[in-house]
């Protein structure tokens, strides 16, 4: 009794429910023989499975009929017979054409054989309730549907059209405790390496993909190290396009890992033995899979946070005018950001066992067959990246031209402002452009796999022995060039960050850095204080013919506001050629001042004029020069006679010490040109 009760429990766990109002069947369904004992000698001797109770194949459907095995050889009804076969060995029609027996012939079954199955601890399975059939009472089967499929021309109302849907193929299934599904189908797998195309164009792209990978590691690859030979030269607002440099050559790093492993972390290996193919590795039990897989989602996720990061940096040097300190106060909000968001969802990714593995590339990555999972964990967090990086940007290019518009600046310096809005601009579209494509690669993919789906399930039905697909309405195969341009926008997204740090300072740097020095005491040092830290704020403070007299960066953190950081920007990355001799004018002249002291023959230090008299300067101040120059000349002749006849040196001591007090013998007077005073220790005769 316990035995019969297990049996009915387990058929009931394969069954499920009849459904009444399908909406499409198979059409390549083949009648044949009858091979169930118990169905064997009525009036019809062909089925076709599955059957009414979704049975795959008449030894399942023979193994759901033993319960009632003692109510038939008991005979305790004549029509319990014929209905159980109607529902496990239905005649076979015509294709696509499903008879149902009638109620009454139900209700009468179950009241003969009620008592019995009670006895026998036997209960009368819900889906085969009497009130799920059509309400008649004609014999199983009827007359019609005996005659020929050409007789019957119209459809009876005791006939439905059914879906069988898909049926996994004994080759594709695998472990219940894998927790693999195919198709809405569990415990099912796709086939490895791809099921949609053949061996040579999966190796080709193969090979594609590996030397794009290349490329791109190549190319982020020398940014980061760039960054490393000179750290403090990438400062806020331009620091995120290292980090999101850094993000693409390790999604870059693991594709070509992909390429050199091949089929062998993406696919579950064959068991010839046990009739099981190559299958795609899903879930997380594969720990190389798992590993290539959170890699490659998060630095994706990451590198697309950073370029929103790089947005908004930009949108607070632009529009509020924050300064590169006020903006690197909050570089650990932008950290927390750019790696907390990826994180959370690679882990919520892996809890819900959406990793699956790539036939094309190698790697294992998420939505390739799971259509919700690519929408909402890849679709989605692309887009809204997108969207809000572009807001940000246009509001940061509009304020820029702004003050290009409103503010009067020299024509050097409208020049770079404009060179470096254009340099925004084609980075952004260099980003933007592939990540547009191959958004809508995936939307497009999103949009088509079903119908690539159900054409590879006709192509395939009989080579599986599985239910061909009913009335297909329109079949398409996928062009490979689709998934190239996808996987090759997908590493492209990198290389615009050689862009940005690709200048003549960095090849400067570069060759510093092979010869094995840095002149950190020579004009490069000098350049390169002037490229990190550009004097633009008085240049858009001052008046027009007002020198420059000190620097001023402001920021936002007290209430100030200035439009240094606008220009900041343009300045980051200029040639060191015009700057170098600009902001270096009163080191330099400093140092002439202090090389040109003149030692007289009683051993004083004296005051001289400028030897570089003749240098440029701003607003036309030459000529005035001139006349300072000889003027100071002078006062230095007449000092020095009186010095020497009244003063004489003792000791070395005090000469020495004389020397070192010149250090305050210049002074830089915007109206009165350039004077160079020495101060000495001793009175002034």
């Amino acid at each position: 009794m316990v035995g019969l009760l297990g049996v009915l429990v387990s058929m009931l766990a394969s069954c499920v429910a009849i459904h009444m109002e399908g909406a499409g069947s198979h059409s390549m369904f083949t009648c044949e023989a009858i091979t169930i004992r118990m169905c064997q000698g009525l009036t019809y001797n062909s089925t076709f499975m599955p059957n009414l109770l979704n049975h795959y194949d008449q030894q399942t459907a023979a193994l759901a009929m033993e319960p009632f095995h003692p109510m038939v050889n008991l005979q305790c009804s004549a029509d319990l017979r014929p209905f159980l076969c109607a529902l496990y060995a239905p005649v076979c029609t015509e294709y696509g054409r499903v008879t149902l027996p009638c109620r009454r012939l139900c209700q009468r079954a179950r009241r003969d054989c009620y008592k019995l199955m009670d006895i026998f601890g036997v209960s009368w399975p819900e889906e085969m309730e009497c009130n799920r059939f059509p309400d008649c009472d004609d014999p199983y089967p009827r007359p019609v549907d005996l005659l020929s499929t050409s007789l019957s021309t119209e459809e009876s109302p005791m006939s439905v059209q059914r879906d069988y849907g898909f049926w996994c193929p004994r080759e594709l299934k695998v472990e219940p405790e894998l927790g693999y599904s195919f198709l809405g189908v569990r415990d099912c797998s796709p086939p490895c390496p791809n099921m949609f195309f053949r061996r040579d164009e999966l190796l080709f792209a193969r090979y594609f993909i590996g030397v794009v990978s290349i490329v791109c590691l190549s190319a982020t690859l020398f940014t980061f190290l760039t960054f490393l030979i000179d750290v403090a030269r990438f400062r806020y607002p331009e620091r995120p396009i290292i980090f999101y440099a850094v993000c693409y050559m390790m999604v870059s790093l693991v594709y070509f890992l992909g390429f050199l492993l091949d089929d062998r972390v993406a696919c579950n290996a064959a068991s010839p033995g046990r009739f099981r193919a190559a299958t795609i590795t899903q879930g997380s039990h594969n720990k190389a899979c798992t590993l290539l897989f959170m890699a490659l989602y998060f630095f994706t996720m990451a590198g697309s946070v950073w370029w929103v990061v790089l947005t908004i940096t930009w949108f607070l040097a632009a529009v509020p005018k924050w300064g590169s300190e006020a903006i690197e106060k909050k570089a650990l909000l932008f950290h927390v950001a750019a790696w907390g968001v990826p994180g959370t969802l690679t882990i919520t990714l892996m809890a819900m066992n959406k990793v699956e593995g790539d036939g094309i590339s190698g790697v294992c990555f998420v939505g390739l067959y799971d259509l919700h999972a690519l929408w909402w964990f890849l679709l989605a967090p692309l887009c809204v990246n997108v969207l809000v990086g572009v807001v940000l940007l246009l509001a940061g290019i509009a304020a820029l031209n702004r003050v290009r518009m409103e503010i009067p600046l020299e024509k050097e310096n409208q020049d770079k402002l404009v060179k470096f809005m254009i340099r925004i601009g084609v980075f952004s579209v260099l980003y933007l452009a592939p990540l547009l494509t191959v958004i809508g690669c995936y939307l497009y993919e999103q949009s088509s796999r079903p119908v690539w789906e159900t054409t590879w399930v006709t192509e395939h039905c009989r080579d599986y022995h599985i239910p061909c697909p009913f009335q297909v309405l329109q079949s398409s195969r996928p062009d490979l060039t689709l998934f190239l341009l996808k996987y090759l926008m997908l590493l492209v997204v990198g290389i615009p960050s050689v862009f940005w740090v690709g200048s003549k300072k960095t090849c400067f740097e570069w060759a510093s850095f092979f010869h094995g020095h840095r002149r950190k005491d020579s004009v490069v040092n000098g350049s390169r204080q002037v490229l990190q830290e550009p004097d633009f704020s008085q240049l858009l403070l001052r008046e027009p013919v007002a020198p420059v007299a000190r620097k001023s960066r402001g920021t936002s953190t007290q209430g100030t506001s200035t439009h240094a950081s606008s220009t900041h920007l343009a300045m980051l990355d200029e040639p060191p050629s015009r700057s170098t001799s600009h902001a270096g004018s009163i080191r330099s002249k400093s140092a002439s001042c202090h090389g040109s002291l003149h030692h007289s023959r009683d051993g004083r230090y004296t005051a001289c004029s400028f030897r570089g008299a003749e240098e440029h300067l701003p607003y036309g101040s030459l000529p005035r020069l001139h006349d300072q120059a000889n003027h100071c000349s002078a006062n230095r002749l007449d000092s020095q006679s009186r010095h020497n006849s009244t003063q004489r040196l003792d000791s070395r001591h005090s000469s020495i010490r004389d020397l070192s007090n010149t250090t305050q013998a210049v002074q830089i007077t915007p109206g009165n040109g350039i004077h160079c005073v020495v101060e000495e220790d001793g009175a002034m005769a």
